[in-house]
């Protein structure tokens, strides 16, 4: 069985989790119609990705859930949700669910208590006056060039309560070199999109502190594996996601350990409990048995 094992290639095993009945029902009881628009945007990124191919099938399909119980798209380009590989100190690639940009202001927006909500750039040329008092932030003056001096967030909630922050360019600069674990890295999108990862960060951060913290905020708060790591969206040259050394992968939800079906790797028969703790055994005598 372990040279069987060997031949099954990972775009099949992954076809074979995606039309497993458990997965199938658990996703028609989250997205509804919606099920197969999901399922083919999940394999797409997966054959389309070299990097979560290293992955396992069955570990991608646990990230995807979560974003799936936030009703959130993984399709990279549409900047929502992500599936990261990741490399541990053994050396495995590990797929990781972050939150995107775009997804802060989604689940903000569901809550249906926000009147406005945004985060830009303070650009050369413009001046910030924040007043740490009252909370309240003016920009004045006109923009000179493209180059962000300085960065905000702002809130109005429909209750007429507001907030904004600012940060200097060099405050987030050191945020992210504190926080960040790509920030060494060339290709880190801190070096190639720094006002992209600028704004992503102060939304974060605004949200986090003083927004209303609805259920799926907090359970996606939960789900974000490595909330200040900020190398989720960015591309190397071959448009895959880069790989970061030593970055956790976030614990399952509860919603996905029944629904991550074992399949047998050689057969494609979706296994038993039983059988999945047989068949690993088999394969690893020391392995763990179970999800």
């Amino acid at each position: 069985m372990s040279e069987v094992k060997k031949q099954q290639s990972p775009v099949a095993l992954m076809k074979a989790y995606c039309e497993g009945q458990a997965v199938q029902n658990k996703l028609e009881g989250l997205l509804g119609e919606s099920k197969n628009t999901f399922l083919a945007s999940l394999l797409d990124l997966y054959t389309s990705d070299g990097n979560l191919m290293l992955c396992d099938p069955k570990l991608v399909m646990g990230e995807a859930m979560k974003a799936a119980v936030l009703k959130l798209p993984i399709t990279k380009s549409l900047g929502f949700a992500y599936i990261v590989p990741f490399k541990n100190k053994k050396g495995e690639s590990i797929p990781t669910f972050i939150m995107g940009y775009r997804g802060y202001i989604q689940l903000a927006m569901r809550t249906g208590q926000y009147k406005s909500i945004n985060a830009d750039c303070v650009y050369e040329g413009e001046t910030a006056k924040f007043n740490r008092v009252t909370g309240e932030l003016e920009i004045t003056g006109e923009a000179k060039s493209d180059k962000a001096i300085g960065y905000f967030a702002y809130f109005q909630m429909l209750n007429g309560f507001y907030k904004a922050i600012y940060w200097t360019r060099e405050k987030i600069t050191e945020h992210a070199k504190k926080k960040s674990r790509s920030w060494s890295m060339q290709s880190s999108p801190w070096h190639t999109d720094f006002d992209a990862m600028a704004c992503k960060t102060m939304l974060r951060q605004i949200l986090s502190k003083y927004g209303f913290m609805s259920v799926e905020y907090m359970t996606a708060a939960a789900y974000d594996a490595d909330k200040e790591v900020e190398a989720e969206v960015s591309a190397n040259a071959n448009g895959a996601p880069m790989i970061i050394d030593d970055a956790p992968a976030g614990a399952l939800p509860a919603e996905v350990v029944d629904a991550a079906e074992v399949v047998d790797q050689g057969t494609g028969e979706i296994l038993s409990d039983a059988q999945a703790d047989a068949t690993e055994a088999e394969s690893d005598p020391d392995a763990e048995p179970g999800f």
